[in-house]
């Protein structure tokens, strides 16, 4: 290992679980057109854990990621209440895969500025507080 690159530390226990639980979910991705499964995992304020996969359409624009999966999942079982502790994305194609615009834009309607964003990054797997994944986001206070 150069300096430039040093080895990733050991996962938070509760994150690592969250990881696998995210890879999990990856396999169950359709991407007959990219190849790219990804699958996220979504640990709730209450403890819960909520994933979603990937799934394509012919109509790329019409495609939703693992992330929004996960979050549209979270509201539909548990209510728009809820609030994300801590995230977690795979890639089961070993690319670097930190959310998209869309997806931060969504998550931040419900996660914490303080909560874990894991996903893979170039040099292996990348921990960074959402507050630093979306740090300008565009809020709305609602009444």
């Amino acid at each position: 290992m150069s300096p430039d690159n040093p080895p990733n530390p050991p996962l938070d226990p509760a994150l690592a679980e969250l990881l696998a639980r995210a890879e999990q979910a990856a396999l169950h991705s359709y991407s007959p057109y990219s190849g790219f499964r990804v699958g996220a995992a979504l640990r709730l304020t209450t403890g819960e854990i909520v994933t979603g996969t990937n799934v394509e359409n012919v109509s790329y624009g019409l495609t939703i990621c693992a992330e929004r999966a996960a979050l549209v999942r979270a509201v539909s079982q548990f209510g728009p209440q809820i609030r994300i502790a801590a995230v977690a994305v795979a890639n089961l194609n070993n690319a670097a895969s930190p959310p998209c615009g869309a997806c931060r834009q969504m998550l931040a309607e419900f996660i914490s500025p303080d909560a874990p964003v894991l996903f893979p990054a170039a040099g292996g797997l990348h921990s960074m507080p959402f507050s630093a994944v979306l740090p300008m986001a565009f809020e709305m206070r609602l009444k």
